[in-house]
């Protein structure tokens, strides 16, 4: 879920942000452009930065997604340097705002300390987007299943993105014949922008289960540990969810995958969430 986190909405207008070392860190430039209205908002941040150097001192070149599809280095804050920011910046919604950023920047605490949270938010977040309930239970379900696989790959030294997509990739690929890139293909779906699992039907969603739940057995059973073990049991985990789907469209006659999406409910429905005041 953390790509669907990583952009919030303050009065209609989205900020993109990114968990860093324990905190949210914000755009300065989507924030600038919020507060100022201004059409140029990074040249604004450009002259505010130059005439008050000290505000360079509590920003980050952060990695961000773009309107183009790729990450580039970004100015961003945390919740206290941009409060920092806001004072040097003349604006009616200042106030509103900060309330707004205590509020957001503040959630992911909250979600650590007390899971509960999180799941709720997560809840809330597929029942604004319209999805049906019995959808959501499996997909709140599927997410208990792959937090148990990562902690467990990350106790048996699987390290940075790259390995745990690998690992994944083998679970998809496995189970359904595909990468997740090719599943996306599939789906027509945006390779960085859209969440596989959240355009996947029931069956999809459960084999999914299946197959992670079926690796994490595997490999506490083996006592996998590095990279080449924990694989070999993704692909054994993946093969069982495989034989299983193998079985269920021998019975039904049909196929389980689907070039079925959800894209149709990604609507104003979805801005609901994380408004900030009026």
């Amino acid at each position: 879920m953390e790509s669907d986190k990583a952009l919030v909405v303050f009065q209609g207008k989205e900020i993109r942000r990114t968990w860093y070392n324990g905190q949210w860190y914000f755009s300065v430039v989507d924030v600038v452009e919020v507060l100022t209205d201004s059409p140029s908002p990074r040249q604004y941040w450009g002259v505010l930065k130059n005439r008050e150097s000290q505000l360079l001192t509590i920003c980050l070149q952060l990695k961000l997604l773009s309107a183009d599809g790729k990450k580039y280095a970004t100015d961003c804050a945390n919740t206290e340097g941009m409060f920092r920011i806001i004072q040097s910046i003349p604006s009616k919604k200042a106030e509103p705002f900060k309330r707004w950023l205590a509020r957001v920047g503040y959630e992911r605490v909250q979600e650590i300390e007390n899971p509960e949270i999180a799941q709720d938010r997560v809840k809330t977040y597929y029942e604004l987007k319209g999805y049906p309930k019995d959808w959501i239970d499996k997909r709140l379900r599927g997410i208990a299943i792959r937090q148990d696989l990562t902690d467990e790959w990350k106790c048996r030294g699987i390290k940075g993105s790259n390995e745990f997509a690998i690992l994944t990739n083998e679970i998809t690929k496995a189970t359904f014949g595909k990468t997740v890139k090719e599943y996306k293909e599939f789906k027509n779906l945006k390779r960085d922008e859209q969440n596989l699992r959240d355009n996947m039907n029931d069956w999809e969603l459960i084999l999914t289960m299946i197959g992670e739940k079926a690796t994490t057995d595997i490999t506490v059973s083996k006592d996998s540990k590095g990279l080449v073990e924990c694989r070999d049991s993704a692909v054994e985990g993946g093969t069982i969810a495989k034989n299983t789907r193998k079985e269920i469209e021998q019975k039904t006659g049909k196929s389980v995958t689907s070039k079925e999406n959800y894209l149709h409910l990604t609507g104003k429905r979805a801005k609901q969430i994380n408004q900030g005041d009026s």
